[in-house]
């Protein structure tokens, strides 16, 4: 004969109250030993370098832009008449405002640089390679929304280099067949750049700061459960792996100090190495600028858009460039992760390097001249090195070798 059946969810048995309050809160909601296990305990491979300290440096800058932001926002005025005189504002009569806005400014310059060297070291160690697809997808769902939320940081100022990049934007928008008329009255609200397009771009440009914070949460997320590359590329046995605190701990807060000291001297010391000249001028419709150019993290996407001979044409090679690293994953099919151990790959990803970096000057000289045809080459190799010469090495490290 059974006895009485428990409840389908019993409680868990009672604890003692030991441990003070933390303790108490924690057999409740397991947070503080969650914290514990993922961000103190967690085992991770003791051959790291330099280049693994950019994501705790990205997470920090993140956070000062936030909170710069915030406080930028509050003295912000979203309107073609008065966004130029706010930002003059802030910098002139709002105690500490100047030092505000150089933080955010510098830190938006700072944050696309940290990001394209992580970028380029999962490229170049392999991390988006089976099982942390994943991890690469969310990576660069970060980038697109980090250049989104820069360009519209850029229109903010209304300053000359804004307006004009944000028309040269539009028109490229309107480019696309079709729908491209459509596209651009929606991206800028009406006839011409004015109040709408300046409160759309303002909101856009708050609110994907945080969405930036939810996708930065997940990307985390998948790292812990995939768990971290390393420079070798191989899976990392327990015995030579080390606890995140203290020895990543103080490895990333040795890295975010020298990133600061650049931070500083640039920010305080060098601004104008970050800044327009003409982005000091209020946005006047009716005169051009000699040479209308974006900041220099998009110069290289630029120097596509003008590489290409039709407007359509330089868009989809601009936004190619993107998109075609979301699959990367697919393209190299090859066994072996770390470029260190595919001498090739390790030769194509110096050019790589090099084609973005020219594909930028093009950018900074207007694709003009030898630029043109100098422009058009780094596209070729650019493009080449994801459908060339990465399924190339993968087919030629997947032959088994011969007797």
């Amino acid at each position: 004969m059974s006895g009485p059946s428990l409840p389908e969810h019993s409680p868990p048995p009672a604890q003692p109250a030991s441990g003070g309050v933390l303790s108490w809160i924690d057999r409740r909601l397991p947070v503080i030993s969650g914290f514990r296990k993922e961000y103190i305990d967690f085992l991770m491979p003791a051959n790291l370098n330099a280049l693994w300290n950019f994501g705790a440096i990205l997470t920090a800058v993140l956070v000062l832009m936030l909170a710069t932001g915030i406080f930028l926002a509050m003295n912000y005025t979203p309107t073609a008449s008065g966004a130029f005189a706010s930002v003059e504002m802030i910098e002139r009569q709002l105690p500490g405002g100047w030092m505000l806005r150089a933080m955010h400014v510098t830190g938006a310059s700072l944050f696309m640089a940290a990001l394209y060297i992580h970028l380029f070291r999962g490229l170049y160690y392999g991390s988006y390679k089976q099982p942390r697809e994943i991890l690469w997808l969310t990576g660069l769902g970060l980038l697109l929304m980090v250049m989104v939320t820069a360009f519209a940081g850029y229109v903010l100022p209304w300053g000359q280099m804004s307006y004009w990049g944000a028309d040269v934007a539009g028109k490229a928008v309107g480019a696309v067949p079709g729908i491209g008329a459509t596209l651009e009255h929606i991206m800028e609200g009406s006839d011409t750049l004015g109040d709408i397009f300046i409160h759309r771009f303002f909101v856009l440009h708050f609110l994907m700061a945080f969405a930036i914070v939810a996708v930065v949460a997940l990307h985390v997320a998948a790292l812990h459960v995939s768990g971290p590359n390393n420079p070798s590329g191989r899976p990392v046995p327990a015995k030579e792996s080390v606890p995140f605190h203290p020895y990543y701990t103080t490895k990333d807060l040795t890295g975010l100090v020298l990133f600061a000291l650049v931070f500083v001297a640039l920010a305080f010391l060098w601004p104008d190495l970050l800044s327009e000249p003409e982005n000091y001028r209020p946005a006047n419709p009716m005169h051009t600028p000699a040479d209308i150019e974006p900041e220099w993290y998009f110069l290289p996407f630029y120097g596509l858009l003008q590489s290409v001979p039709s407007k359509f044409g330089g868009l989809l090679a601009a936004a190619g460039s993107i998109l075609i690293l979301f699959v990367v994953p697919w393209l190299d099919r090859s066994p072996i992760r770390s470029a260190r151990e595919r001498p090739a790959c390790r030769i194509g990803m110096a050019g790589l390097v090099i084609a973005f970096v020219m594909m930028g000057l093009v950018g900074r000289h207007h694709a003009e001249g030898g630029w043109m045809i100098a422009g058009r080459i780094a596209a070729l190799y650019y493009f080449s090195y994801f459908l060339v010469l990465l399924p190339l090495c993968a087919r030629r490290e997947m032959r088994p070798p011969a007797a």
